[in-house]
């Protein structure tokens, strides 16, 4: 169970000197960085990483609807719902371990036959952090139906192995 809370401070604001109510939601799971720092070499990184996740802005929109699969054990699957759009709708983006999937903006067209339009075709942008070992692969679009296939790249130095005692 995860136990979210507000915390609230004050900011001095101006030459008045006004006072400002700010809020920040904060998750307890932050502390286990904190915890995890003295028994980690190497991760500060990725502690500061998740870290400044925990800061931005979760209230952003949930549109697309998208669910991440694990297909096997070092490949995964991104299938994200993108009903009305086409291959020249959709940009798909890898820089910097950040993966970017967002609508490209076409020229409307006024159609006197539309009597009413029901499917979304509002802009959006979603953006995925992806690990250093993680490469992408493909993508493809059928049916409504966006896949982004990534595979976890296990390099032979990581591999489990056996050390040999002299």
């Amino acid at each position: 169970m995860t136990l979210s809370f507000q915390i609230y401070w004050y900011a001095m604001k101006g030459a008045d000197n006004e006072l400002a109510l700010k809020g920040v939601t904060m998750n307890k799971a932050i502390s286990i960085f904190n915890q995890l720092r003295p028994r980690s070499i190497g991760f500060d990184a990725a502690f500061n990483h998740f870290e400044k996740m925990f800061e931005d802005d979760w209230s952003m929109s949930t549109y697309p609807h998208y669910n991440i699969c694990k297909t096997g054990d070092y490949t995964y699957n991104i299938e994200m719902a993108l009903a009305g759009y086409n291959k020249k709708n959709i940009e798909v983006k890898f820089s910097n371990g950040q993966l970017t999937i967002k609508s490209v903006k076409e020229e409307k067209k006024d159609s006197d036959d539309l009597i009413h339009q029901g499917i979304s075709k509002k802009y959006f942008s979603k953006s995925f952090t992806i690990a250093d070992d993680i490469e992408v692969r493909d993508a493809e679009l059928k049916d409504g139906l966006l896949k982004i296939s990534l595979e976890h790249i296990v390099p032979d130095s990581k591999k489990a192995r056996t050390i040999e005692i002299k």
